[in-house]
């Protein structure tokens, strides 16, 4: 018999495309999303299942697409990108969402661009050198012709779910 986990009693179950992802499923993932270079057997040694259980279960979370992929998390300040901005965008009432996010997506500073409904259009989250280099980005993200107004927010800390 299983033992309890406070997480079954919680997390029953969540429906998505026909297939269910029970408690365990969850709790893979909460694993793989602390650590994804965790091993097949340490997870398996966790969630109290055997390894290759643990694989079909990693397996199949992939095919339905829950797992996109796996990346690595960089200080970015080392790299010399410690300076954290978002832009609210102002754009053109004719402009569709497709030009919004071309608007910035090429822009290496930009680490993330959502389309917002409401004022304002979008908020594009920046990583950059310093401020010099914000206002540059800031004046870049101006020129476009469809960009009517922004507004920056300089973030002084941060917390991101899963990094360390």
């Amino acid at each position: 018999m299983k033992p309890f986990r406070a997480a079954e009693f919680c997390v029953l179950s969540l429906r998505m495309a026909d297939q269910t992802l029970d408690a365990t499923d969850h709790e893979i993932l909460a694993l793989l999303r602390e650590d994804a270079r965790r091993t097949l057997s340490d997870i398996a040694t966790r969630v109290t299942l055997s390894t290759a259980a643990v694989k079909r279960r990693i397996d199949r979370l992939q095919e339905l697409g829950v797992i996109l992929g796996y990346t690595v998390q960089l200080d970015h300040a080392k790299l010399g990108w410690p300076v954290e901005a978002f832009i609210e965008l102002r754009f053109l009432g004719t402009s569709n969402v497709d030009e919004i996010v071309q608007t910035t997506t090429r822009m290496p500073e930009a680490q993330a661009v959502f389309t917002i409904a409401g004022d304002p259009d979008a908020l594009v989250w920046m990583r950059v050198r310093d401020m010099a280099h914000l206002q540059r980005t800031i004046d870049e993200i101006r020129r476009s012709h469809r960009v009517t107004s922004t507004k920056t927010l300089i973030a002084l800390d941060s917390w991101q779910r899963g990094v360390k």
